[in-house]
C-alpha cells in the first residue's frame, strides 16, 4: 500500500499558553479532494502549516508521502496561502511571481523554458493574458489567480490551499472549483482546501475536515458535511449559492 499523502499522529500546537491546535490523528490518502471547514479562529490555517511544517507541531510528527515535511520534495507540494507576504508595491509583474514557485526563490531573470511553463500555468488558471502586468495593477481576484498558478506551475502531486476563492466572484469560484477538479483528474493530485464554504465541499469534495481547534469529524464529504453537524460546528446552517446550484436549502 502506498505512503498516505498526509500522515499526521497526535500534532497539536501551542503558542505559549494558548492551545491554537488540540492533539489529533488523521491520514489523507492520495487523490482524496479534502476540504478542511470550520468557523474563524478553529485552527484551519494552523493545521495547514503543520502539515507543511511552516508551524512546528508542538507534539506529534506529520509526514507527507512517509517522508518528514523538509525532506519531501519541494516540487511535490503546491502551496496557496491566506496571507500574501509579497508587497504590493514590489516592482515585479505577475509571470515573475509564478515562476517564483518553481525557483522557490526570485527569479531575477526568467528563462525561456521558466516562461513557458507559467504561461501554461497562468493559462490554466484564466490569467495568461496578465502575464506581464504589474503585481499593484491587479485586482483581489486577479492576483489570488496568479498565486494559483503558482501554486500549480510545478504539476505537484500535493496542493494545499488556504481559501482559494477569495477575492473571487461567484463565477471566479465556480470556475476554481472545476478548474481543481480538473487537474487532479488530469494528474491523480491529493488537494487539501481549507474553506468556509460548505456547500462547495460537499458539492466538490470526495472528504470533508471538520476542525475546531481540533478534530471534529473527517470522512466523506457527504456524510460529515452534514446540515446538523455544520450547525453545531459554527452555530447557523448554511445556504446553496449560483456557485453550486441545484441543491435545497439547508
Amino acid at each position: 500500500m502506498s505512503a498516505a499523502a498526509i500522515e499526521a499522529r497526535g500534532i497539536s500546537v501551542k503558542f505559549g499558553a494558548y492551545e491554537a491546535l488540540a492533539p489529533l490523528d488523521v491520514a489523507i490518502h492520495p487523490g482524496s479532494y479534502v476540504a478542511v471547514i470550520g468557523p474563524n479562529g478553529s485552527g484551519k490555517s494552523t493545521l495547514l502549516s503543520a502539515f507543511l511544517g511552516v508551524q512546528a507541531p508542538t507534539t506529534g510528527t506529520v509526514r507527507l508521502f512517509g517522508h518528514a515535511p523538509q525532506d519531501a520534495p519541494a516540487s511535490a507540494i503546491g502551496y496557496l496561502p491566506q496571507l500574501k507576504t509579497l508587497d504590493r508595491s514590489f516592482p515585479a509583474i505577475a509571470l515573475e511571481l509564478v515562476v517564483s514557485g518553481i525557483r522557490q526563490s526570485w527569479p531575477w531573470r526568467v528563462r525561456a523554458a521558466e516562461r513557458e511553463q507559467a504561461v501554461a500555468a497562468m493559462a490554466r488558471t484564466g490569467v495568461a493574458d496578465l502575464a506581464t502586468r504589474p503585481i499593484a495593477a491587479l485586482s483581489g481576484g486577479q492576483l489570488q489567480r496568479v498565486y494559483l498558478a503558482r501554486s500549480l506551475v510545478h504539476r505537484p502531486k500535493l496542493l494545499l490551499l488556504d481559501e482559494p476563492g477569495a477575492g473571487m466572484d461567484v463565477a471566479g469560484e465556480a470556475g476554481m472549483y472545476h478548474l481543481l477538479e480538473d487537474y487532479q483528474r488530469e494528474t491523480g493530485a491529493t488537494v487539501v482546501m481549507v474553506t468556509h464554504d460548505w456547500e462547495g465541499a460537499r458539492a466538490h469534495a470526495t472528504h470533508a475536515l471538520l476542525v475546531n481547534r481540533g478534530l471534529v469529524a473527517y470522512g466523506p464529504a457527504a456524510e460529515t458535511a452534514q446540515p446538523q453537524a455544520l450547525l453545531e460546528l459554527f452555530g447557523h446552517a448554511g445556504h446553496v449559492g449560483a456557485t453550486h446550484g441545484g441543491r435545497e436549502n439547508v
